[in-house]
């Protein structure tokens, strides 16, 4: 028996992860605040994609944008989709201290509160969490977290972790290239139909496991994969109409997870290689 709804062989979450110029002011760039490409002509086009095929999609945005950007955050929300917490402004998440952890939180978490978005779970940027994130998730009130890793685990917060080959940035920029090589044993990026490749094939990994995909995009790199985005978007509704998968956004996956405890225990496994040093 399927341990997923409608009796479906896996369950698969499209994600979006950055919105406006937060990771690019945490990385030092001169970059100014406000009218970022991603946010006033990226979007857009993402959210036509995934009206164009009924998808609803988490994205996973740092709180700052809840400051510079509400409206865009509640765009997402009314379109139909999930918007959860990538920190506040794309910090490496495990290169925090605890207190770090905790202000991170607890500043972002009101921020997008206060403009009306209740995020639910968290996506750590650079995929790592510290020792006590999960616990300080809980604390306030989230209900999953997706790392890097593998597997789903029903602990004191869902894990719903993403693979590297699941992201599309990992096949397309250069700052992915030690990471390529180290997983893959080439530096060389694979470009766009690399990324339909990779996230079909998630998508097949999971069903024959039984498991769940994340399929990891993002926003500002929609206009050089946009037939990549729109194949697998079109592959993963067909599969979802023919019953093989569950097409849902984490958070419905994470209550899913939550209220079947039965079918789902600690098998989660978290990578710990860095994408910055991955040796």
């Amino acid at each position: 028996m399927s341990r997923w709804p409608g009796g479906a062989r896996a369950a698969v979450s499209v994600t979006f992860d950055n919105l406006g110029e937060a990771a690019e002011q945490e990385l030092g760039a001169p970059t100014p605040t406000g009218g970022h490409y991603s946010v006033t002509t990226a979007l857009p086009m993402v959210l036509a994609e995934l009206a164009h095929t009924g998808t609803q999609a988490t994205f996973f945005v740092e709180g700052v944008n809840a400051v510079t950007y509400p409206e865009a955050l509640r765009s997402i929300v009314a379109a139909g989709h999930e918007c959860s917490y990538h920190a506040w402004r794309h910090e490496e998440w495990n290169r925090l201290s605890e207190a770090e952890e905790q202000e991170n939180l607890t500043r972002g978490l009101a921020a997008m509160r206060a403009c009306g978005i209740a995020p639910a779970g968290f996506r750590p940027p650079g995929g790592l969490l510290g020792d006590r994130t999960l616990e300080l998730l809980k604390e306030h009130g989230m209900s999953y977290c997706s790392p890097a890793g593998a597997g789903v685990a029903n602990g004191q917060i869902v894990l719903l972790p993403f693979a590297w080959r699941s992201v599309d940035a990992y096949h397309l920029l250069p700052s992915f290239a030690a990471l390529r090589s180290h997983i893959d044993g080439s530096e060389e990026p694979g470009g766009a139909d690399r990324v339909a490749d990779a996230l079909l094939a998630a998508v097949e990994h999971a069903i024959a496991g039984a498991g769940h995909a994340s399929l990891v995009l993002h926003t500002w790199l929609i206009e050089g994969e946009r037939d990549a985005v729109r194949t697998v978007l079109s592959r993963v509704g067909a599969a979802a109409e023919r019953g093989d998968v569950w097409a849902a956004p984490c958070d419905q996956v994470a209550r899913w997870v939550r209220q079947h405890p039965e079918s789902f225990g600690d098998e989660a496994s978290l990578d710990t290689t860095s994408w910055l040093d991955p040796a």
